[in-house]
């Protein structure tokens, strides 16, 4: 795992394990072994090693019975307390999209309101604020697909078009930084990543938008571990796989802010940048029939 997403999940990890220590402690002042506990509160014996090895986060719900059946309801709100950190700081896909994805495009569009300068980088996929409705469209459906989630791809897609009103606003500053492996991964058909490609290339054209293409030539000094976004220097949300990482630690956030900096500091922009997506479209363009427009 690349070092920098390893150390936002070591984080989060550490969280989990403390909270689930003074759960353990916790019993053991009370006098229970861990079947005992388990029994009280009509638990299989096996949820509550999870809980307190960090191998399980626990509900709210789950943490009141804890106390209550401790007798230590006097640490109720701190351990909720604890648990709301470590909500904050690492959700999983599955309980961000348990209603579908109109509910977190609403959540994302008020974060948007709030911000005033955007730092994007993206290392394989074209990032929300940029991508057409065909682009969005297939990565909603692999979303559903692979996490088993919810469609509403249409209320999802119209909600991230909707969001991208917010480019227009001349007060609101936007530097995106794309690999060129963004550009040309294979993650939608032709006719769709032309027309993606097109649109980057109108909307590098904002004067609120910088947007830097790093090409494949280019020698790095950060390696593009992973995507991620910042807004202003409040917080960073990364993506993985299972679940976004939502980071606020003032040394996480300045150890991403350098390494915008320094993804930047290596991009092409202007002209240099859309004769990259330039080239891309020509490459891509060689695969479409000539009888599809």
């Amino acid at each position: 795992m690349p070092q920098s997403r390893a150390s936002d999940v070591s984080n989060v990890l550490e969280a989990r394990n403390a909270l689930g220590k003074r759960l353990r402690e916790l019993r053991l002042q009370a006098g229970f072994n861990g079947r005992q506990l388990a029994e009280s509160l009509s638990w299989p014996p096996s949820k509550v090693s999870k809980l307190e090895n960090g191998r399980q986060t626990p509900t709210g719900d789950e943490i009141r019975a804890w106390a209550r059946a401790t007798n230590s309801e006097n640490e109720t709100e701190a351990l909720l307390t604890s648990l709301h950190t470590l909500e904050v700081q690492y959700a999983d896909w599955q309980r961000i999209f348990r209603s579908g994805f109109r509910p977190r495009q609403n959540e994302i569009a008020e974060l948007d309101e709030k911000t005033r300068l955007f730092r994007i980088f993206e290392a394989t996929v074209i990032p929300g604020f940029l991508q057409t409705a065909g682009y969005a469209r297939v990565r909603f459906a692999e979303s559903i697909r692979r996490l088993k989630l919810p469609n509403d791809i249409n209320a999802a897609v119209q909600g991230r078009m909707q969001r991208q009103e917010i480019l227009y606003r001349p007060a609101k500053r936007f530097r995106f930084v794309l690999a060129e492996a963004a550009l040309r991964l294979r993650l939608c058909p032709p006719t769709i990543m032309l027309g993606q490609l097109d649109r980057l290339v109108s909307l590098s054209q904002l004067s609120n938008v910088r947007l830097g293409i790093i090409g494949f030539e280019t020698p790095y000094v950060t390696a593009p571990w992973h995507g991620f976004w910042m807004y202003d220097n409040e917080k960073v949300l990364v993506e993985t796989m299972s679940a976004a990482l939502d980071l606020r630690q003032p040394q996480e956030i300045e150890l991403y802010g350098n390494a915008f900096e320094e993804l930047a500091a290596v991009a092409s922009y202007g002209k240099s940048a859309r004769a990259i997506i330039a080239r891309v479209m020509d490459d891509l363009a060689s695969e479409v029939p000539d009888d599809v427009e």
